[in-house]
């Protein structure tokens, strides 16, 4: 069986001891390809690197809503090259949590890059944290657009709401906690046409690694509770899932 991990950061500083290892472990369970979006502009060069040195690591090049601090203007001209040789623009979007941040400056940023995301006619990575409604309020707006709306953890009306756009919904490692019970119910119905596996490490680990360096290898852990709450198949789930993460990055 083979998995893509459609969103994690091998290229955090967190897996420089051992990238290897972790990459070996992930194989072992077939779990083979990996999207990897960095999130502000001083971090593009580390995973183009590391992208070259690695034909299964895909990279995607963006501006987080939690750094609009250090992002600069030229920071988007820069982007308009890196995206050249890239499969999505992300991690971007807006999260109505993070503190110390406006709103009006994630908005700006997230507009821009949906607009190059267009121009370059490549998929959105979207962070979208209490900020769903308003992700896809700003989508309509930009009808050619495409992507996937990362670690989705919202309700069912809002997982329509995001089908109804186009958009894929990536599901994490949310779905492995028992005590999310109204997430596992939403996940419950979602067609698997539009689902995702991701596992965002080394963030979010799994209920079984709960306070761990999350790692891609733990993404078996998410498959096994998708197909369980869905009552399908691993291997229909995987399939289904790894053949949607194809089509919108082009792996």
């Amino acid at each position: 069986m083979q998995l893509i991990d459609s969103h994690c950061h091998l290229d955090d500083a967190r897996f420089d001891r051992d990238r290897d290892a972790v990459l070996e472990r992930a194989l072992l369970l077939g779990i083979d390809q990996f999207v990897v979006p960095a999130v502000v502009a001083s971090d593009w060069p580390r995973l183009k690197s590391l992208a070259e040195s690695y034909a299964n690591i895909h990279p995607a090049y963006g501006l987080h809503p939690w750094f609009c601090e250090q992002h600069k203007p030229e920071d988007l001209t820069l982007l308009s090259q890196y995206l050249q040789h890239a499969k999505a623009v992300g991690e971007c979007g807006l999260d109505a949590m993070r503190k110390g941040v406006s709103m009006d400056d994630q908005l700006f940023w997230f507009r821009a890059q949906v607009t190059l995301a267009i121009a370059f006619d490549l998929p959105l990575i979207v962070h979208a944290v209490k900020s769903v409604d308003l992700v896809v309020a700003v989508l309509k707006d930009f009808p050619e657009a495409k992507g996937v709306i990362h670690s989705f953890y919202g309700s069912s009306q809002q997982a329509d709401a995001v089908i109804e756009q186009g958009f894929y919904l990536g599901i994490g490692s949310a779905v492995t906690y028992a005590r999310n019970s109204r997430f596992r119910q939403v996940v419950e119905t979602l067609p698997l046409e539009m689902l995702m596996l991701e596992t965002d490490a080394p963030d979010q680990a799994s209920a079984s690694h709960r306070g761990e360096r999350n790692e891609p290898s733990f993404l078996l852990e998410t498959l096994h509770a998708v197909a369980t709450i869905q009552s399908k198949p691993t291997d229909a789930v995987a399939s289904i899932c790894n053949a949607n993460a194809r089509e919108l990055f082009n792996l």
